[in-house]
């Protein structure tokens, strides 16, 4: 009877660990053309994801091009479990579409919410599993109708992969954080980060920010427009077709100010990326460090 018991039990894990292993995910979904214009196709996808819930957080242009435009938007109820994750978990609150204008047209896709939830939360995910995965099917509902595409693409990695991903050996992890300053409080450190982003410094823009006062947690999405070291250095050349991984993010834990890696930041977002390219933009993620870093002085 044991043995029996001691069989299924061994039986179980493996379906489990092969059917994580198995989930292919592509980091972002290519929803499809429209003949409207820019401001046109935004304001048909502002309002289905309305319609659907979702509340619309912040838009940009990144490169400061006209014919890029990224739309970042979340729902309370992917707040408020984010929120349970105390590793950074908040970073995964805040979900993007990515608009190019091509010719006369407009390219829709948008940033796969299971493949930054299956990252960002890793194994608290199966927590919350059966709530993570309707807000992606709600995201799909809203966003599919608008396409004729609805196909996924920038590669493809296994939910066990995503979980502990880094780009190569000795490469960061989602738990080796960049730390960008320990302030005497949160409230000081949300007045200092507002401060210099109301001011522009560094060539930063404030895209978008999640205030949570009561858990004192605080997530700020910043464009870095600098004409040498921002995204129009750097964009062109990794692809502006992953356009829904921007902007890059600081986020406020308590009194201490923390980034993701750029070597995890952008890989993750990039993962078809040769080793080639990315020496290309090898400086990047320092300088997004430097630019954060004056940015919470």
């Amino acid at each position: 009877m044991k043995k029996s018991i001691f069989n299924t039990l061994i039986l179980a894990v493996l379906f489990i660990s092969t059917g994580l292993s198995a989930q292919e995910l592509s980091p972002y979904i290519l929803v499809g053309d429209t003949p409207d214009k820019l401001d046109a196709t935004e304001q048909t996808v502002t309002a289905a994801l309305e319609a659907s819930g979702f509340e619309i957080l912040g838009t940009y242009h990144a490169e400061n091009n006209q014919t890029l435009k990224v739309i970042v938007y979340s729902r309370k109820d992917l707040q408020n479990i984010t929120l349970k994750v105390k590793d950074r978990g908040a970073l995964a609150a805040a979900l993007k579409i990515g608009l190019k204008a091509d010719g006369p047209g407009t390219t829709i896709s948008y940033l796969n919410p299971e493949y930054l939830f299956q990252a960002y939360l890793r194994d608290a995910y199966d927590t919350y599993s059966t709530d993570l995965e309707k807000i992606a099917s709600d995201v799909e509902d809203a966003l599919s109708p608008l396409g004729n595409k609805n196909t996924g693409f920038g590669g493809a990695l296994s939910a066990e992969d995503l979980r502990e991903y880094h780009y190569k050996i000795m490469m960061p992890y989602f738990t080796d954080p960049v730390a960008l300053k320990e302030f005497s409080s949160f409230a000081e450190g949300v007045k200092t980060i507002e401060k210099n982003l109301k001011s522009q410094k560094g060539a930063t823009q404030l895209v978008y920010s999640l205030k949570f006062n009561d858990a004192k947690v605080a997530v700020f999405g910043i464009a870095f427009l600098d004409e040498e070291k921002g995204e129009k250095q750097f964009l062109p050349i990794i692809g502006e077709d992953n356009l829904a991984a921007m902007p890059y993010e600081i986020i406020l834990e308590g009194k201490t100010a923390t980034m993701l890696h750029g070597r995890y930041r952008l890989a993750l977002h990039w993962p078809e990326l040769t080793m080639g390219t990315f020496m290309k933009i090898r400086n990047t993620p320092g300088d997004y460090k430097d630019a954060f870093e004056a940015l919470c002085e």
